[in-house]
Order: C-alpha cells, then structure tokens, then sequence
C-alpha cells in the first residue's frame, strides 16, 4: 500500500473515531458502534478503535438491559451501578482511551440525568435524594459548577449525612474552593467515616490523603477512619470551625464511650484509636478556640501520647 493510501486510510479512521465519539456524547450508542465497527474494518490493528469498540460494546449490552426496566429511578440507579463496574473493565482492558470515556462520561450520565431530572420535577423540586444524584451526573459529565448547585441544596436539608458532605466537598476541590472543601471534608469524616462512599470520591486531595492511609497499612474501614487522622497530621483538615455548646457536650460523651470500648476490647483496636484521635484533635481544637486554660490542653496531648506515641510525635513537631 503507497504512503498515499495509508494516509489516507489513517484519516478515515480518525474521522469515524471523532463521529463516534459525537455520537455517544448525544447517546447515540448503536450509531456510534456503526462507526466503530467501520474503523476496525479499515484498520483491526489501531488501538484506540480496538479499545473503544470494548468500552461501547460494554454499553451496549447494559443498555439492553437498562431498556428492560420500566421505572425511571431504578433504571438510572442501575446504569449508575454499571459506572462502577465499568472502572474495573476499563483497568482490565488497560491502556485506557481518554476520549471515548470522555464521551461515554456524557453518554451514560446524560441518560441517569434525564431520568432524575424528570423524577426531580415531578417531585416539585424538593427531594434532597435526587438534588444528590442530579449533582452526581453533573460531576460525572465534569460540569462541576452545576454539581456543586444541586449537592449545595442536598446538603442544606442533610447537614449531618457525611456522604452528602464529602461529595460536595469533593466538588469544592474540583472547582478549586479549596477552603470550603477541607472544611467539608473534615466535617464529613468527624460525622460518620463509615459512610462515606470513597468510591465516589475524585479530587486530587482527597484520593493522595486515601492513598497515604493505605501505604500506612490501613485499609477497608480501618482506612475510613484513619484518613481524618492523617489529614490533620499532613496539614490537610486545617479549616476548623467552633463548636456549639451542644456539640461540645456530645464531643465529650463520645469521647468518654470510646475510651471505655477502647479500655475493654481484649486487643487493641485501631478503628476505636482512630476514632479516638480524630475527636481528641476536635477537643483541642475547641479548646484553643475558645481559649480555654492550657493544662485541659495538656490533659488531651497526653492522652493522645498514651494512645498512639508516634501520632503525638507527629501531631506535636
């Protein structure tokens, strides 16, 4: 075949790639698939046409099943579902194509949005559940500013739920709000660090926190409750706010329950020490804003020394 020929056989692959990849953005996935299919008759040997072909034909087949299911919010609950198990397919094909996820982000989220967005108006607008999973499709279509919108107002109805909180946190470091995202996220871990969905976490500074805890040894719930820990020790949780006097009086019964669960476990217990230290940190940090004496101080530093001599170490230097 001449130079001329392979060019342009290389260009008509390009083409069918980006028409493809036009497509699926406007979740057209059996045109696409058209396109797909055309380009590997022309070249079977690119990468990219082999490895976009995998991702849509993935799709294809969810998409069948999607058809199946009659009720709105369980067929954008299932296509949801599907977005997870199509991470661990995508590391399994390897070599990941950037622009065919690009497009399949908006192919597979634009078809949840839809459906939550029509349940959201026939809701009249109030229901704090699909104001979470709207913002959930905007963020995985990376408009991250409209996310930030719809997790803002879920939020505003579910002030203690931590997974709401540390998905608009995330949102916030992904907009570049640092600030207001460290403060969510440290409030979010403080709340209840097991539900916490990790998951569906994205931003930079939250997944090199998790990854820290995870070179440390911690994993699976352990690792959840660790990540406050050290985001405090790597100056990550450094946004704090002053407790209500409601708060403070529940800080202290906690504490109290930990110390006596941690007392009476027959083995040491690194969740309850985790725990322990995250809301010790809390007391501190309440003590020095409203600038309480510094022996109640003292007293708290030294049962962190007790629990765990190399937090202290770090935690003090």
């Amino acid at each position: 075949m001449s130079q001329t020929s392979v060019r342009e056989h290389e260009d008509q692959v390009e083409r069918l790639l980006e028409e493809a990849y036009d497509l699926l953005k406007r979740r057209e996935i059996e045109s696409a698939a058209q396109r797909l299919e055309h380009a590997l008759s022309i070249d079977f040997d690119n990468a990219e046409v082999v490895t976009s072909l995998k991702y849509v034909n993935f799709w294809r087949d969810r998409q069948a099943t999607a058809a199946t299911v009659t009720d709105r919010f369980e067929r954008a609950e299932y296509l949801h579902s599907q977005w997870r198990l199509f991470h661990g397919f995508v590391e399994r094909v390897g070599s990941p194509c950037e622009k065919c996820l690009y497009a399949i982000r908006h192919h597979v989220f634009g078809q949840t949005l839809e459906h939550y967005g029509s349940l959201f108006e026939e809701s009249g607008g109030t229901d704090a559940e699909l104001l979470l999973r709207i913002g959930r499709c905007y963020k995985g279509m990376g408009a991250y500013d409209r996310a930030v919108h719809f997790y803002e107002q879920s939020a505003a109805s579910r002030r203690d739920d931590p997974e709401v909180l540390a998905e608009l946190a995330d949102c916030y470091a992904l907009v570049n709000e640092v600030q207001k995202s460290k403060a969510f996220f440290r409030e979010a871990f403080f709340v209840g660090a097991q539900r916490i969905d990790i998951a569906a976490l994205e931003s930079q500074m939250i997944m090199r926190l998790v990854e820290k805890v995870r070179e440390s040894g911690y994993d699976g719930p352990a690792m959840l409750e660790w990540v406050p820990v050290f985001g405090v020790l790597f100056g990550v949780f450094t946004v704090k706010r002053e407790l209500r006097s409601i708060e403070y009086g529940r800080l202290k019964q906690t504490i109290y329950a930990l110390e006596r669960e941690y007392s009476d476990a027959r083995e040491p217990d690194t969740i309850l020490r985790a725990r322990l230290l995250n809301r010790y940190f809390w007391l501190i940090d309440h003590y020095v804003n409203t600038n309480e004496d510094q022996s109640k101080i003292e007293e708290v530093l030294l049962k962190i020394r007790s629990l765990d001599p190399k937090v202290f170490h770090q935690y003090t230097t």
